[in-house]
Formats: structure tokens, sequence, C-alpha cells
């Protein structure tokens, strides 16, 4: 039977009989994804649907952050590399579509920041708790390239084309508690509840009928399925920029922290 296995970057255990949680591990860097870990996060997916000992899954980051986006050395490497560039390309969208395809309910639990590939994981989930003071940004035109990652199959579903146009053009910080009035995340709780929230709801998940759970959730999801094309379009585009001449001055700002001035 396949089971979920060990990783380098993700740190896998058992808080409740069912439940499988996934914790991104950057000590330092805001849990950062680097290589290993965008590998990682679009694998583990497809491991935690295949072994039947995972009814419910969490999704956290450690300490105070979820995830601060992709390491900015991984960035520059594909700029420079048309085989990274490809690779990561490939785990980006593998990282969407083996979330949604995961047949097992899925609950995120955003503290602090929660920016690119980690914000694809936490909205994307089935069940989305942030704290109140948790801060969503998606920042690819803040970095010089198109709003790829997960933008485009999921925002305008959650909070409606006009929101979705005004954050993602504008990189425009969301807080926890917007984030919930907007529609963009399932329940918004104080910060320190964030955790043992989303932990009682999976619980009652891995308590509820495995197959009607696993049925709806299919069925729901058919709606992203449905904006797969979109997805795909904006992932090509988001790709095509690391070719061109603003993510260069784009990371330059997030190293120097600054706003970018883009020619």
């Amino acid at each position: 039977m396949p089971e979920v296995r060990d990783y380098e970057k993700l740190k896998i255990d058992w808080p409740a009989e069912g439940v499988l949680r996934i914790v991104v591990s950057a000590p330092g860097r805001l849990n950062a994804v680097d290589r290993t870990g965008h590998r990682e996060l679009a694998e583990v997916w497809r491991d935690a649907d295949a072994d039947d000992r995972v009814r419910a899954v969490v999704v956290r980051g450690e300490g105070e952050a979820f995830s601060a986006g992709g390491d900015l050395s991984m960035i520059e490497e594909m700029t420079r590399d048309h085989a990274t560039r490809m690779r990561v390309f490939t785990e980006a969208r593998d990282i969407v579509y083996n979330l949604i395809n995961c047949s097992k309910p899925v609950v995120s639990a955003i503290q602090g920041p929660a920016v690119g590939a980690g914000l694809a994981v936490a909205l994307l989930a089935d069940v989305s708790v942030a704290g109140r003071t948790a801060r969503v940004i998606d920042g690819h035109t803040r970095l010089g390239v198109a709003a790829g990652d997960h933008a485009a199959i999921v925002w305008p579903l959650l909070c409606g084309m006009a929101k979705a146009k005004y954050h993602l053009l504008l990189c425009e910080p969301v807080t926890g508690e917007q984030a919930e009035a907007m529609g963009l995340v399932s329940l918004c709780v104080d910060d320190d509840q964030v955790h043992e929230r989303a932990l009682e709801i999976a619980g009652r998940l891995a308590a509820g009928s495995a197959e009607a759970i696993r049925l709806t959730k299919y069925a729901l999801n058919n709606w992203l399925r449905l904006a797969g094309p979109s997805f795909d379009a904006s992932l090509a585009m988001e790709f095509l920029g690391f070719t061109g001449p603003d993510v260069a001055e784009g990371v330059a700002a997030v190293r120097g922290r600054r706003p970018p001035r883009f020619t």
C-alpha cells in the first residue's frame, strides 16, 4: 500500500487519528519554498491521496508564518536556465492540479505571510482557516511576472473579478479578517486559535463519511477544473515573464526591501 513518506522540507506527523499534518519548514526564512520544497509541495498531495491511513490533511507553516513564497535564489536560477524554468513550471502546475485532484479533504491553517506557492496551497485547500493578522499577498506583478501560480483558477471564483483584479494587479495585501469578509478564506479566528481550529475541523472531516466527503469535494472542484484553461494560460504567461527584463528589477527590489522601479 502506498504511504506518505519522509520529506526533506516538509515535516509530517499525525496529530489525530486519520489526520495527516504537513508543515512547510524553512526556519529563519519565513518558510520560503526552495528547489527541494517546491518539488515536495507538488508530490505530497499524490502521496496523501494514495495513503489509506489519511482521512484528512492539515497544512501549515512552521512557526508564525505560512510561507513567504518562492526562494529568491530559485527564482534567479529560473531566469538564467531554461531547464530549471521548465522543471519549476511543471511543479507549479502539479501543485495546483494535484491538490485539486487529491481526494482527501485538506484544511489550511494560515498565520503570518502567505505568498506565492504557499498561497496557492493555502487558498486551494478545501477549508481555509486564517488568523486575523495573517497577510495574504499575491506578489507576482511586484516581481515583474504575471500572476500565474493559482490566481486565475481560484481568486475570481472566491471573491469575484473586481476584487481579484484589484488585489492581483496591485499586489495589495489582504488581512485574515479582510479575506474572510471578501470570501477568500473559509473563516477567520484569533491568531492563537488558528492551528487548534484547523485541527478540530480536520478531525471532524476525518470522522465523517470518507466516500461522501470525497465525492462532494470532487464535484465541487469541477468548478476549478472548468477554469483549468485560464490557469494554464496564466502559468505560461508567468513563466514567459521569467525570460524578460522586469523580473531582474523585481528580485532586486525584494532583496533591497524597496518598491520596484520598472521602466
